[in-house]
């Protein structure tokens, strides 16, 4: 006979064979040994929106290990996110991964560690020092431009994704590292994309071998991470060794804890940096690209872009801060692009004791989803939401909208402390390239979303691109 101890082990592992207590959300059929969902691509946000939309706003389905919920309404948003947040914990088994990746910076340390940190990075994101990265944001695009510019006039083809990810890298270290790791560029990038695939591999497959056996998998992973921890520490090495910049690092080297007067440690600085090299090129280098996508295929939207652009900026001048207030059809195409194709598609939480959500019982320490990909399409709260309307984000629309209906960074206390960044920095590189330039997707090559932590095309993004 097996041991209870087993015995609980296969229950809690095996989805069918899992004890359900109290009033159970609504469910669909599931999977032997599986559960509901798919381990990844297209088919897990299609299964997600589909469940949503057919079982309601609080959705039961099983995954190996773990009884999870999707809530899709607004007002559990609030609870989780806003209201009830310190009930609702990063102990799962998706944070327990990235912090394998990333440590224990700010997206996935918690309580007052978190607070702490957060503190000590929070003025380097003020509202002034985010308007004096304004020139840089716009140098690094023009510079791009020049080479667009040569790729217009010959006619070659440029994968729009990895210029992307190489101008927001370039833009994070610059700011936020005052380094240029531009000669560096295609080796981090390559690291964090295995490491983006690995940490999805690994949170989807609670059966795969141990981190320590030296599969080859295992390897790719360890190397890639050497290569980020190297990049990371030279510049951190640097910085001690050399002169004194006003930026994030320095602010991060320098700063002391108003209560402890503690400083942070050479890892807690790893941890910060990798985090910020992540969250402050990725997320923003995939929101560029979903939005030139769509612009490719609504060139009326495009054009008004461009002449926007054109009659603020003139034909020749370059775009600062001043002007992000004049930039409104910038800020609603990206506003826009970012509902239909959110940097970051889903957030995890777990609830630390059982609560209820419209009545349905949600165990302790089981998992919730909050997904913008799924919130951000409900024909409840959006008209026509598969379409691309900008101006739904225009003031007097707005103002009509649910509060926290729309959350691409998140909501609350754990709102993306970047999220000022991130909006000036997209603007001002989508007017200063799109005043000259249109793009266009080569046909018959369609873009697929890639569901990982964060929202990425599949593969390469051809385009062509043509001088205005």
């Amino acid at each position: 006979m097996p041991s209870p101890s087993f015995a609980s082990r296969v229950r809690h592992a095996i989805p069918a064979l899992r004890e359900v207590h109290g009033n159970p959300a609504p469910s669909p059929p599931q999977l032997p040994i599986i559960g509901h969902l798919p381990s990844s691509g297209i088919a897990r946000l299609d299964v997600l929106l589909k469940l949503a939309l057919e079982l309601g706003p609080v959705v039961r389905f099983e995954l190996p290990f773990v009884t999870a919920h999707l809530l899709s309404s607004p007002d559990h948003v609030e609870r989780v996110l806003v209201k009830e947040h310190r009930l609702f914990s990063k102990k799962t088994r998706g944070y327990d991964q990235l912090r394998q990746f990333l440590g224990n910076g700010l997206v996935t340390s918690e309580g007052d560690f978190w607070l702490r940190q957060r503190r000590i990075a929070q003025p380097a994101f003020h509202k002034q020092r985010i308007a004096g990265f304004a020139k840089t944001f716009v140098r690094c695009a023009e510079e791009l431009g020049l080479r667009w510019e040569q790729d217009a006039k010959s006619g070659r083809t440029i994968d729009l994704h990895a210029d992307m990810m190489k101008l927001t890298l370039r833009i994070a270290s610059l700011t936020l590292l005052s380094a240029d790791t531009g000669d560096r560029a295609n080796e981090v990038g390559e690291a964090i994309d295995l490491m983006l695939h690995e940490s999805v591999s690994r949170i989807n497959n609670p059966f795969r071998p141990p981190d320590s056996w030296p599969t080859p998998a295992n390897r790719r992973a360890e190397r890639a991470m050497k290569t980020l921890d190297k990049v990371v520490l030279d510049i951190i090495d640097a910085r001690r060794k050399g002169k004194r910049e006003d930026d994030l690092l320095q602010m991060l080297l320098e700063a002391r804890d108003e209560e402890t007067g503690e400083g942070m440690t050479d890892r807690q600085l790893r941890d910060e940096v990798m985090t910020m090299f992540l969250a402050g090129h990725e997320t923003t280098a995939n929101a560029l690209t979903w939005t030139f996508v769509l612009l490719s295929r609504f060139p009326q939207v495009a054009r008004s872009l461009a002449a926007e652009a054109s009659t603020v900026l003139g034909p020749d001048r370059s775009a600062t801060a001043e002007d992000a207030t004049q930039l409104e059809v910038s800020r609603r195409v990206l506003s826009e692009s970012m509902r239909l194709y959110p940097p970051v598609w889903v957030i995890g939480r777990s609830p630390e004791e059982d609560v209820e959500f419209d009545g349905y019982s949600v165990p302790k320490g089981s998992l919730l989803f909050l997904s913008p990909w799924v919130t951000h399409r409900l024909p409840s709260l959006w008209d026509d939401p598969e379409g691309f309307d900008p101006d739904r984000f225009a003031p007097e629309r707005q103002k009509l909208m649910h509060r926290h209906q729309y959350f691409p960074f998140s909501l609350g206390p754990r709102m993306c402390i970047g999220v000022g960044f991130a909006m000036l920095e997209g603007q001002l590189v989508l007017s200063t390239l799109a005043r000259r330039f249109r793009l266009d997707l080569l046909p018959g090559h369609p873009i697929i979303p890639e569901p990982l932590i964060t929202l990425r095309p599949k593969g390469a993004v051809p385009m062509t691109v043509h001088l205005r």
